[in-house]
């Protein structure tokens, strides 16, 4: 989990040749919910990723600071990414709320 970095393909699950998405079930799956939660989840685990290998250059003196550098600019990319992501689905559901029925 300490290599996970977020790509575009990590967002949602992959399809399957039918369309439907790989792995799920009829009716079933997981939500767009889920799915977020276990995103945010997973980007939490690399801040405290980074902020351990802060601690361990800073108050122990055995970690490095290469290591340290990469862990928390994969933290802050996450980060970055999930707070687009975010913007993205805010605008969306401003588009539909401006929609007229």
């Amino acid at each position: 989990m300490t290599d996970m970095i977020i790509r575009s393909g990590d967002l949602l699950p992959p399809l399957s040749p039918t369309g439907k998405t790989a792995g799920a079930k009829e009716g079933g799956g997981k939500s767009f919910g889920n799915v977020l939660q276990d995103i945010v989840q997973d980007i939490n685990k690399l801040q405290l990723n980074a902020d351990e290998a802060i601690a361990k250059v800073q108050l122990d003196n055995t970690g490095s600071i290469h290591e340290a550098m990469i862990a928390l600019e994969k933290a802050s990319i996450s980060f970055r990414t999930m707070m687009q992501i975010r913007n993205k689905i805010l605008d969306a559901y401003q588009e539909i709320m401006r929609m007229q029925v």
